[in-house]
């Protein structure tokens, strides 16, 4: 019996010293997470409310706000249709090259970001490969919000096809096939049977496609041009008062993309642990 009462206990410890690992777990995050945190409140303690409120509500800081959550809206969108289709097609067929297709998915994680934005600079400028396609139809990518969004969909791609595949490839084909036997049509079987047993991970991944694009800067700032009240995005605002050794300025900046993106966080986990209690609840 005590043998035994070890062995389970050896089982659910999977890690060797709970309390060397809760250490080293610890350590590390409050290296990465809580010190630049505590570093970020400090220089924000500098500021009193009215200058705090003056800095973040300058207009040409409104600008950026409102060009860096559009540009990120329109990414994460396309990310949600794109990303759901490229983990469906790497889930349920196969096909040659189909590993490097997967692999490709996380090219943009790999790639130096500033790589990025000089490509696709490159790419989509008057001059480029295919901005000069797109260029006899009036249609201009590079310096414009559509390079933006382009850039910030290209970085935050893999957050939606790494959060739904997993959970796609949980989902037997049968489920779908029975649907269909019943005799749903392939687009109702998608919406009433597929398509809820993925939406809290579509959800997820594209929230988190949007919030990585709200603080993107190495992929966007090449193609977006920095053009004030058009083309400025908030993540260059702050590299602006860097270079200004404004602190107190870029730490306020940053405290806005911070907020925003902790606040959608906890929203998607709130929303996601209600709607996992409500369709468990149906179930029931």
């Amino acid at each position: 019996m005590i043998a035994q009462a070890l062995m389970r206990r050896r089982e659910r410890r999977v890690l060797p010293g709970f309390g060397l690992s809760l250490g080293v777990s610890l350590t590390f995050v409050s290296l990465v997470l809580l010190l630049p945190l505590t570093s970020l409140v400090g220089q924000l303690s500098q500021l009193s409310w009215s200058q705090y409120w003056f800095l973040i509500t300058d207009p040409r800081l409104l600008a950026s706000y409102a060009v860096t959550l559009f540009g990120a809206g329109v990414a994460a969108l396309f990310n949600a249709a794109f990303g759901l289709l490229m983990a469906w097609v790497l889930v349920r067929y196969e096909f040659p090259g189909k590993r490097l297709v997967d692999a490709l998915m996380d090219l943009p994680f790999a790639l130096p970001t500033a790589v990025a934005g000089i490509t696709l600079a490159t790419l989509y400028s008057s001059n480029g490969w295919i901005g000069r396609l797109l260029e006899p139809w009036g249609i201009s990518v590079s310096y414009t919000w559509i390079g933006i969004a382009l850039a910030m969909a290209f970085t935050s791609i893999p957050f939606v096809v790494r959060t739904v595949q997993p959970v796609l490839e949980d989902l037997p084909a049968e489920v779908d096939e029975a649907a269909m036997t019943l005799g749903a049509s392939d687009g109702h079987a998608f919406r009433r049977v597929i398509l809820p047993y993925l939406w809290p991970a579509l959800v997820t991944g594209t929230g988190l496609a949007f919030v990585r694009s709200l603080g993107e800067f190495g992929a966007v700032i090449f193609i977006a041009g920095g053009k004030p009240y058009e083309t400025e995005i908030t993540s260059l605002m702050v590299f602006v008062k860097l270079q200004e050794y404004d602190y107190a300025g870029a730490s306020a900046v940053a405290s806005i993309v911070l907020a925003t993106s902790l606040a959608l966080l906890l929203a998607i986990n709130l929303w996601q642990g209600r709607f996992i209690k409500r369709l468990h609840g149906g179930r029931g």
